[in-house]
Formats: structure tokens, sequence, C-alpha cells
């Protein structure tokens, strides 16, 4: 379908292009920036005077619970949450139901992801089979068959021998693999940060050292080993001047922080609210600004939104007993704006976390506007106003900022040269 985008502000953090132009979309590529080309008729012209237009947001850790958590989400719905929320390249972790360690698993996500036709979906396989930390899976065939990284999230490998075999063999292929630093002795039944919010709550602790002393080791095995390695979720200042320590000396580490994480500390814990329940968990506000400065120097290159969706009694029960989990994929481009409207970041550097950064720090074909390339784009109003929850999508309403507003209205998304979505 041919599409011309007439008068929109294009920002292209990738190549630093901001200007205003027309746009035009022919078999699902980028055709011509400026004027059309001689003979092009297009079936559809927006009208894009006063919205920007951008690169497809690219989100590095989307839960689409599916296969084997239909109570929670399914590839359908979070797809289609993504669109809604201007994301057209995802990457979901490895923690279906069965576990995404094979080649039959990860054809499977692709299949129904490709019917489903919302966005580009691209399978993290996970690092060992079960997620169970003794065997290794079949990297290279998981990666022949669409997975683009590998990883344990949250679980742990047995040994430090059993993980540095795996980073070896990982490294020997190019293999990227994605880092959840938690060592889980020391964050064993916490549920939120140690602290004095913790303390006064009386809810179990998991100190910083949790975090720290895995990353700590992590980064003595990248290099040991030369693997190509990216941190998912850090939470906390000193895990920040550690990473930003390997990355001066020369380390192939990047990392992403959950977009909550920016917006949210333990302070917000007071009414005890089960749908502040995640993990990493919210750290301290001094943390927090720690994170914000790391996005703005671009020792972060990512912003992801963390999304796991969850069945309402999931979240209705203690905090404690809760699951852990925030689910805000469809709302990342206006949570993204509170940054700008805040003064953290330029308009251009925050779309830059959102596109190119996720893009290059996995290697992902995303994060760009050029001619010949796939036509993946957002249009919003960076003046309108977003009412977060009136029209939800995902399957899980586990969101804090239900009921709120937030800057900037997305209009449309379009995906491989589709629109996906229309405001």
């Amino acid at each position: 379908m041919r599409i011309t985008i007439a008068g929109a502000r294009v920002i292209d953090p990738a190549s630093q292009f901001d200007q205003i132009t027309d746009l035009h979309i022919d078999a699902g590529q980028i055709h011509a920036l400026g004027s059309a080309p001689e003979g092009f008729i297009a079936a559809q012209t927006i009208d894009a005077r006063g919205l920007i237009a951008c690169p497809g947001l690219v989100d590095l850790n989307v839960s689409l619970r599916e296969p084997g958590f239909g109570r929670k989400g399914n590839i359908a719905s979070e797809t289609r949450a993504a669109a809604v929320g201007g994301v057209t390249s995802l990457c979901c972790p490895p923690d279906s139901r069965p576990v995404l360690d094979t080649p039959a698993v990860a054809e499977l996500i692709l299949d129904r992801c490709e019917r489903a036709g919302q966005t580009r979906v691209f399978p993290i396989g996970a690092l060992t089979k079960g997620l169970e930390g003794e065997q290794l899976s079949e990297l290279v065939a998981l990666r022949d068959a669409g997975c683009v990284a590998f990883t344990q999230g949250l679980a742990p490998v047995k040994s430090n021998r059993i993980l540095r075999r795996a980073l070896e063999y990982a490294a020997g292929f190019d293999l990227p693999v994605i880092f959840t630093p938690q060592d889980p002795a020391l964050a064993e039944g916490g549920v939120a940060h140690e602290g004095p919010t913790a303390a006064r709550l009386g809810l179990p602790g998991i100190p910083e050292t949790a975090e720290t002393v895995a990353l700590a080791r992590d980064l003595l095995l990248i290099e040991q080993t030369g693997v190509r390695a990216h941190f998912s979720g850090l939470s906390s200042a000193r895990a920040i001047g550690m990473l930003a320590d390997a990355q001066a000396r020369g380390l192939p580490v990047t990392a992403d922080v959950a977009m909550y994480q920016l917006l949210l500390c333990d302070e917000d814990l007071d009414g005890y609210s089960s749908l502040l329940h995640v993990m990493p968990p919210l750290r301290s506000s001094s943390d927090r600004r720690a994170l914000r400065q790391a996005v703005q120097e671009g020792v972060i290159q990512a912003i992801a939104s963390h999304h796991q969706p969850h069945e309402p009694e999931a979240k209705r029960v203690p905090f404690a007993a809760s699951a852990p989990g925030i689910s805000s994929v469809e709302i990342m481009l206006p949570l993204a704006l509170t940054l700008v409207a805040d003064g953290l970041l330029e308009l251009p550097a925050v779309l830059a976390r959102l596109t190119s950064g996720p893009a290059t720090a996995l290697g992902l074909p995303a994060g760009r506007i050029a001619v010949g390339d796939r036509a993946d784009l957002v249009l919003f109003d960076p003046a309108g106003t977003t009412e977060i929850g009136t029209h939800w999508l995902s399957k899980g309403d586990n969101c804090p900022f239900l009921g709120q507003a937030a800057p900037g209205c997305l209009s449309h998304t379009i995906c491989n040269g589709q629109l996906v979505f229309q405001a």
C-alpha cells in the first residue's frame, strides 16, 4: 500500500535527521523523504502537520505470556497493546510455558506473531534448558530459528563454572547474552528495596548488594570470555557506577532500564499497592536520580517497558503475596514524554533511547528512518494528552498509572508499511 505522510516533523535519532518534510511509503518500505518520486500516487495521505514522525519504538522486554499463561495475556492482545504504545519491534523473554529453549517453541511464537500482524517480534532464547541453570540450550539452533539473544532472566545458574562455559560458547558464535543481575541468596524472601521505607512498612527487603554482587561477577566473566553482553533492568546507583567503569574500560556492555524505574521509587509504596510490586524492586529516590542521569549521559542506552501483564487475582492480594510486574507497553510513548516534560531530556534524545539505542544494543534491524528501510513509524501529537486506561487493550490491567494523564497523544502506528493503529 502506498502511503504519504505529509508535513510531519521527522526525527530520526540514528542519523540525527530532524526536519519538517513528507514521507512516502511503498511496498512496506520508506520509498522517499521530501518530494514524491515521479509517478508515485498514494492510496492514502495522512495530514501530519503539527505531528512528530519517528521510528517505531523498539522495546527490549515485553512478556507476551504465550504459550502457557493465557490468563495473563496472549500474543494477539499484547502485540495489539504494543502497537497502541507505538512499539513496532519488541523482544519477548523466554519464560513461557514451555520455556523458549527449543526451535519448536521459537517457531510457534513467531508463527503466531506473524498471524497477529501488529508488531515485529524478536524472541530471546533461554540460555539453559528449562531455565534450570544446568545444561546449555541449543543456542545455535535457537539463533537459526529466530532468537536474537539469550538470557536466564532472574533464574540463577547453578554455578559460576557453568555460567563461564555458557558465555564462552556464546562468545564463540558471537551470540549476545542478556543479564538481569540478582544474587538469589541475597534477594531471597525480599519484596521491596532494603531501606527506611521497607523497614517502616514491615516489608522484607532486598539489599542493593543483591544486584551489585551479581553484577560484579557478570562483568568479570564478560571480560574473561569476551561475550557481547546487555544488562536488563538495572535499578541501583552503585550498579550504574560499575557499568560506567566497565564501559570506560572498553567492555562490550550495554544496558536498559525499566520505564517505571525512572518515574517511581520506594517512597511510592506507602499505600501498600501491589501494583508497585516489581522485581528488581523500586529503589530509593537517589537511585532513581542516578538512573535518570545514566539515561541522560548514555551510560544506559535503552528504556524498556518490562511489560508483565497479570490476571486480576495475581494482584488482589497483600503486597508481599502478589506477583511482581507492571503492564505498561501500551503507554511507553506517553510515559517517555513525561521525561521531556520534566526537563530530563530533549525530545530527540528520549526518542533515541526508545529506538536506535535498543536496536543497536542487540543489533536489531529496526529503530531508524532511511530510504529503502522497512517502514516502521510512529506519528504523535507532542501537544496532546493521553488519558491512561481510557481504551486499555492489554489483557493485564496491573498498571499503577491508570487514571492519570500523560503528555503526548499517539495518532498512528505503521508497521511493515501497514497502518496497525489509528487514533
